[in-house]
């Protein structure tokens, strides 16, 4: 029997897509991981079993029988192209994390992870926390890249979990949003929780959770602009969800509502956004530590597309 089975509607934006690309955008998982799935005969539309290539459409009931989640909690070492080392303290790492890894493992996730790519690399990270993430004092979305801080030793897991969740760490991001936000400066405070009709979504909902995010436009391209933006909580989806309610999605977020024609003349595969600083006090000294992460060549191509007048 599935450990879990998840029953999909496939939404207009995911028409005419593969299965593999329409799956792992709606739940969150690699496209191996759903190629994987669909050969072992866990996918299936109508009764009938769906190959990784097969066309979905629109409005399509989608039946995921999920694996077992009895290894969850085993930490595979696997190195990472193109995960880079930001700072390395003897209390903590702070790594550059490519899109397409998730930040530890987790039931359904197959593919790369940060606490994979540590072990691999003889990184000894501390032990607190859950099994399978040990050290992850915050976490980035699968399909989100940047910086993202991991506890070497117990004290500096619990002093960098403290101050996560007392709000005092500067969590800067980069995102390229459809339009032209107006103002061009503000905070976009509006509470946050799961979708009601569509699974692993989440929207801005009379009794979510609290969600404040600051924003201030950057540089506008009239199709697009680049913001910064300050997160003060950290929810799920939290950048993408306030920007889609503004009918100002990231440039390349299917998922929330972006545009697939813009999409593809940037040679966007994801969301356009980026973990761009970290700001935190370091957890043993106090001293202020500031890290920064340059954007990855998807982000940087689609930027000079729309700022030289490209797209």
């Amino acid at each position: 029997m599935p450990a879990e089975r998840r029953q999909l509607v496939i939404p207009e934006a995911d028409g005419g897509s593969r299965t593999d690309a329409a799956l792992a955008r709606l739940l969150d998982a690699s496209r191996s991981a759903v190629a994987q799935w669909c050969a072992d005969g866990r996918v299936h539309r109508d009764g009938s079993p769906l190959a990784k290539s097969d066309r979905v459409h629109a409005g399509d009931r989608i039946d995921v029988d999920l694996p077992d989640p009895e290894d969850k909690h085993r930490v595979i070492p696997e190195a990472v192209d193109g995960m880079g080392i930001l700072l390395d303290d003897e209390d903590f790492v702070v790594v550059d994390k490519p899109v397409g890894v998730a930040a530890h493992p987790s039931p359904g996730w197959v593919g790369p992870t940060v606490v994979g790519a540590l072990a691999a690399a003889g990184y000894r990270i501390s032990t607190s926390g859950a099994p399978e993430r040990v050290g992850i004092v915050h976490r980035l979305d699968v399909g989100t890249s940047g910086a993202m801080v991991v506890a070497k030793t117990e004290p500096a897991y619990t002093a960098l979990k403290r101050a996560f969740k007392e709000r005092t760490v500067d969590k800067v991001y980069h995102a390229v949003v459809q339009g032209l936000p107006e103002p061009l400066k503000g905070t976009i405070d509006a509470p946050i929780g799961r979708h009601p009709h569509h699974e692993w979504r989440f929207a801005v909902l009379e009794g979510g959770r609290d969600s404040v995010t600051h924003y201030e436009v950057l540089e506008a391209f009239g199709r697009a602009s680049l913001v910064e933006v300050h997160l003060e909580t950290g929810r799920t989806h939290q950048i993408r969800v306030h920007f889609s309610a503004l009918r100002h999605p990231c440039a390349g977020d299917l998922t929330y509502g972006a545009d697939p024609r813009l999409a593809a003349e940037l040679g966007l595969t994801r969301q356009w956004l980026h973990a761009h600083r970290l700001g935190f006090a370091h957890p043993r000294t106090g001293e202020p530590v500031t890290v920064s992460s340059p954007y990855p060549v998807d982000l940087a191509y689609a930027l000079t597309a729309l700022s030289t007048g490209l797209v």
